[in-house]
């Protein structure tokens, strides 16, 4: 595509596309660890139980909408097609958006649930995870960032609470050239102003912010 349409571009840069980063505690990805959690954040795990673990997501759904509505951030419930991403875009396209969350869209997706057995006696039994999982409620909270411009946090709202955190490697390059942070030397992008080449083929240059840009060729 560059090639077809060089005549009207004025230049090229390479960056990361679309990063995704997991995130969980790893305690809560198997049934020993998740009860000793349990058993930090309770005291016990007397009420550990499909009840309880049930009202824990019931209550962070209502204190974030509670929270929302006093903040004046919206939530809106969408279907799991819905592009959550081009959403927000809409929305940062039709409001006056200030830095920090803008917007919390709610959908339901597949998690990790954890399942509570009983022994014969009533007591807490095993921990086993629901096969297949669930589609619970998840929460996209929509953030404008001044670096990385528009950043997204998916969390499931059910416990152990997996998330994923999404960044946009085009919005950090046009912030960062629309305040001065880079400058274009030959074919390489560099950022800050101290920089020193790595290695012998010279591919790399790191700035003092610890940030490097890869050349055009790789």
């Amino acid at each position: 595509m560059s090639a077809l349409y060089s005549e009207f571009l004025e230049g090229g840069y390479d960056c990361v596309d679309r990063v995704v980063l997991n995130a969980y505690f790893s305690m809560g990805q198997t049934g020993g660890g998740f009860r000793m959690w349990w058993r930090e954040l309770n005291g016990s795990d007397e009420n550990l139980d499909d009840n309880h673990l049930m009202r824990m997501a019931g209550r962070f759904s209502r204190r974030l909408r509670a929270w929302a509505k006093a903040n004046g951030i919206p939530v809106i419930y969408c279907s799991p097609a819905d592009d959550k991403h081009k959403m927000g875009e809409q929305h940062l396209a039709t409001h006056d958006v200030k830095s920090g969350l803008f917007l919390v869209l709610v959908s339901k997706a597949p998690a990790l649930v954890w399942e509570a057995q009983q022994t014969g006696t009533g007591k807490l039994g095993q921990l086993v995870p629901k096969d297949p999982w669930p589609y619970v409620n998840h929460y996209s909270f929509h953030i404008l960032d001044p670096d990385w411009g528009h950043v997204t946090i998916q969390m499931s709202g059910h416990p152990p609470c997996g998330a994923q955190v999404i960044l946009n490697g085009h919005e950090y390059v046009a912030g960062a050239k629309s305040r001065g942070r880079f400058y274009q030397t030959g074919e390489l992008l560099h950022l800050g102003q101290q920089r020193h080449r790595l290695g012998e083929d010279r591919r790399y240059l790191v700035s003092k912010r610890d940030c490097r840009a890869p050349a055009s060729t790789l």
